[in-house]
Parts: structure tokens; sequence; C-alpha cells
């Protein structure tokens, strides 16, 4: 069992060292991987063609874009038991979302090793989790950048606060916002709450515009 990453290798081994994982985390930066599943006709794994949002990470490094998770299963003949790709849209957070729950692919690959084709792509696997409408995700990247302008989650490394530590931050941010526009309206007159609406709308707006730019989607084709 292997790990593929689009960042450079040095960071997966520091990934996989960080982790403690029980498998080998590949760097994968130049998509060598990713085109040699595609030129066996495996699976097309689905890759943002630039860094986007994750741009602000400076240690980052995608010199050919990066991965969307994908999962995989080949037996010793080569013939697959298993196969899901991940295309990012608006229902999955644009890539952040769920992921198939493992217990669910390790029985389809069972089933599988009884067959003798090779398994269709996965295109309705059971989830970890539902994931939360884009609406959502979009306040909680508003609360990141307090309100002003939409900022994604910075991933934790060499100690610095990121990811669920973060999310919880905002959680809190977020309530106490919308908690004060109701006491706005419950206080205040109507005609200046919905001033001041239209006014943070229009400041909120490039920030919004240039956040959805950054996410690369499109419909999954197969």
């Amino acid at each position: 069992m292997y790990g593929i990453s689009s960042e450079p290798h040095s960071l997966a081994s520091e990934a996989e060292e960080a982790w403690g994982t029980d498998i080998s985390i590949i760097g994968d930066p130049h998509h060598e991987v990713r085109k040699d599943l595609k030129a066996r006709d495996w699976l097309d794994v689905f890759y943002n063609e630039n860094d986007g949002h994750l741009r602000d990470q400076s240690w980052a490094s995608h010199p050919n874009g990066y991965f969307q998770p994908a999962v995989i299963a080949v037996d010793k003949s080569g013939r697959i038991l298993y196969r899901w790709r991940l295309v990012p849209d608006r229902s999955n957070m644009n890539g952040a979302g769920a992921r198939p729950e493992s217990g669910y692919i390790w029985n389809r690959m069972q089933k599988a090793m009884s067959s003798k084709s090779d398994s269709e792509l996965d295109k309705k696997p059971v989830m970890t989790r539902k994931d939360p409408p884009w609406i959502l995700a979009l306040l909680m990247f508003l609360a990141n950048g307090w309100f002003i302008r939409p900022k994604t989650f910075p991933m934790s490394r060499d100690g610095k606060e990121g990811g669920f530590t973060q999310v919880r931050k905002v959680l809190y941010r977020l309530g106490g916002f919308l908690a004060s526009w109701v006491l706005a309206l419950i206080f205040l007159p109507f005609s200046w709450v919905g001033i001041a609406a239209l006014v943070w709308l229009a400041i909120i707006t490039p920030g919004v515009r240039e956040l959805n730019s950054q996410f690369q989607t499109e419909k999954d084709s197969g």
C-alpha cells in the first residue's frame, strides 16, 4: 500500500514521519504516477492545474498543480479491484470534503476478488460523513478572514496552528457574527441594517469572486 502526493518527495517523507503512518508516502510533483495511471486506463486522477487557494502556503510546492483524492486497488495480475476519484465541486467543498470509508472500500475489494473483470469507477461510495453546504463553507472562509476577505484554512506545520484547531475558532467567530446581525435586526431600524448589509456585501464580493476562481471545478464525466 502506498500514498501518492503531488508535493516533492521531501515533504511526503516529512508527512510520513510526522503522521507515523504504516504506509509509504511517495512524492510525485511531476505527476508521473498520475500520467501512468491514465495511460494504463486504470484511473484518471483529477488535478488542479495550479496552486490556487494553496498558493499562500509558502512551504508548499506544486510545479504541475495538485492532485485531488483518489483510490485504486490492483491485484498482482493487474486486475482492478476498486477505483474512485474525487472531482471537486460545490457539493464536496471543492475537494475538501469527506472521503470514502475504509471499511466500505475493503468490502468492495473483497467482493471484486471473486470477479474476473475490472471494477468500474465507484461514483457513489459510502463516505465518512456528509459534507456541509457550500454556503456554510464560504461563511467559514469569510470568518477566517474576519468577514472582510475570505481566507482558506492553513495547514498545520512546524508547530503552527491550523486545520481543525482553526476551524473551531472560526465556528465560534461565525456564531458571534450571525448573532450580531440578529441583535441588530431586533434593536435597530430595518433600513439601517439593510444598508449595512449592502455595504458589507459590496466589500466582500471581490474576495468571494477571487476565491471561487481559485477553486477549479468541473462535472465528473467519468
